[in-house]
């Protein structure tokens, strides 16, 4: 496998930002660093905060042995090894060197961004025809990292480590992360989702709507809403992580203007890591 493509020269500042600003946000509460590599280890169910980052090294030791290192502070955690592949890892050749060594590339991520928040507007409430509407617009309700995780969790079918994990996680990280839930008038909820705001940059994170209100757009409100909600506290420009094979929330993303800055992927030695049919 070739080295992945860097991102097109127009975005390429606001690429850079946006993975910088994604590491602060999954920072984990338990990581390390061995010659310059991040290494996260924390229990939650997100890959980004359970990997090896290889932002570069001194140069100190040979790849090998950064190898080695590396799985023993994975091993004393309990964890597989991953590695996150980005078009900004370094060595360049790194990901060929795990290729030639039997190490599956899988969970391919895009990276999009959107330039400018300007132009975010709440959708329009469905019409009775009449002139007035069906039902009274969704609100946002701000949560706890607490109970976001649990909410969260339930959705996603999250083990009560991973969701203990990911709670620890948004409480500790170096940037403040604001949950909120949408949902109708009598409380019920339809989507979760999450922001980071650093600097003038916000992410959007853990975008979920509950099974039973998919496909009537109440995705599309949250993330609109969230982003008000960021530009509000001074954002002006976003980004989000989404997989490559998540055909609905690319169809999303892409209304709301957002675009593919770059991509990246996991890899792993360890078939327990393996998606089934790798």
């Amino acid at each position: 496998m070739s080295r992945l493509p860097a991102p097109p020269e127009a975005l390429r500042d606001i690429a850079w930002r946006a993975e910088e600003a994604g590491l602060h946000a999954a920072a984990s509460p338990r990581e390390t660093r061995v010659d310059g590599w991040l290494i996260r280890l924390s229990p939650g169910k997100a890959r980004r905060s359970r990997c090896v980052n290889a932002l570069g090294s001194t140069g100190e030791l040979r790849l090998d042995e950064l190898l080695v290192r590396c799985r023993r502070s994975f091993e004393q955690a309990g964890l597989p090894v991953l590695f996150r592949m980005t078009p900004f890892s370094q060595p360049e050749a790194l990901d060929d060197w795990l290729d030639a060594r039997g190490w599956k590339a899988f969970d391919p991520t895009d990276v999009k961004v959107l330039p400018s928040l300007d132009a975010v507007a709440l959708p329009a409430a469905p019409s009775d025809g009449l002139g007035g509407s069906v039902d009274a617009a969704p609100q946002l309700r701000a949560l706890s990292p607490e109970d976001y995780a649990v909410l969260v969790g339930a959705q996603r079918g999250s083990s009560p480590e991973e969701i203990r994990g990911h709670a620890e996680r948004l409480k500790t990280a170096p940037v403040r992360h604001q949950a909120f839930c949408l949902h109708r008038a009598d409380g019920e909820a339809l989507a979760y989702g999450q922001i980071a705001i650093d600097g003038t940059l916000v992410g959007l994170f853990d975008i979920v709507t509950v099974d039973k209100h998919r496909g009537q757009g109440h995705g599309h409100r949250l993330c609109a809403e969230l982003l008000i909600e960021a530009r509000r506290q001074g954002a002006t420009e976003a980004y989000l992580q989404v997989a490559v094979d998540n055909t609905p929330a690319q169809a999303l993303y892409a209304g709301l203007g957002f675009l593919p800055a770059y991509r990246y992927h996991y890899r792993s030695d360890d078939p327990s890591t393996w998606p089934e049919g790798l």
